[in-house]
């Protein structure tokens, strides 16, 4: 049975992708940084029939993650499909707050790329070295819009740390492409469970799972039509 990782796994998007993934016979390894959290979500996706666990480890602490996942491995065998979302717990305070351009600095991008580009690269580095000796796997980064489609001065810091991630996961594409292994980034422009239809979870992880099966798109601009006058 293939195996989906889920690095940010939390009851909305992580969920339902879980869930869309799950449905197609994947077994899922759920990482964040409340173990409790992930036993919750891990009962709820047995209770569905699929098998899934949980890691518990934050994405800035890379030791820890990186052990997290070698627990996954030894649980479940190698990550066929890596997906990369992680969200702040209070993404309005405290080091990961939103800064604006004006007042961007050093010391504000810092936590943003430890958060999501070092991150990033370090969950990437777990999974890809398997992924290349199969010639096989999948990687979907997610992040919020302002890594690339969407200017919003308000967001510099996040957009500067999250567009490097983006920058580097489109490189990865194209560097993957004749390896057998597929790259690809989401931003997404949705109140997600909060906005129109299309800002449904559920509706958000069906376009994960074509771009999954597609394999062509090196990235995909998810916009939730309500939140078109907001950007």
């Amino acid at each position: 049975m293939p195996t989906l990782a889920i690095v940010g796994a939390g009851p909305g998007l992580g969920l339902s992708i879980a869930k869309r993934f799950g449905a197609e016979g994947f077994r899922v390894a759920l990482f964040s940084r409340d173990q409790k959290k992930l036993d919750r979500l891990a009962g709820e996706l047995a209770a569905d029939g699929i098998e899934a666990a949980g890691f518990a480890a934050d994405v800035t602490d890379r030791p820890a993650l990186t052990r997290a996942f070698d627990a996954a491995k030894e649980r479940f065998g190698p990550i066929d499909v890596l997906e990369y979302s992680p969200a702040p717990a209070d993404p309005q305070s405290g080091p990961l707050a939103p800064v604006d351009a004006l007042d961007l600095t050093v010391e504000a991008v810092q936590p943003q790329i430890e958060y999501h580009l070092y991150g990033g690269i370090t969950a990437i580095r777990q999974v890809l070295p398997d992924m290349l000796d199969r010639g096989e796997g999948t990687i979907l980064v997610t992040t919020g819009a302002s890594s690339g489609p969407v200017v919003h001065p308000p967001f510099a810091n996040i957009a500067a740390a999250s567009g490097a991630l983006r920058n580097w996961v489109l490189n990865l594409n194209a560097a993957l492409a004749p390896k057998g292994v597929y790259a690809a980034h989401i931003a997404i422009a949705a109140w997600i469970g909060k906005g129109g239809p299309r800002s449904h979870p559920d509706v958000i992880a069906e376009s994960y799972w074509e771009l999954y099966r597609a394999r062509t798109e090196p990235e995909l601009f998810y916009l939730d039509p309500e939140m078109r006058a907001a950007l």
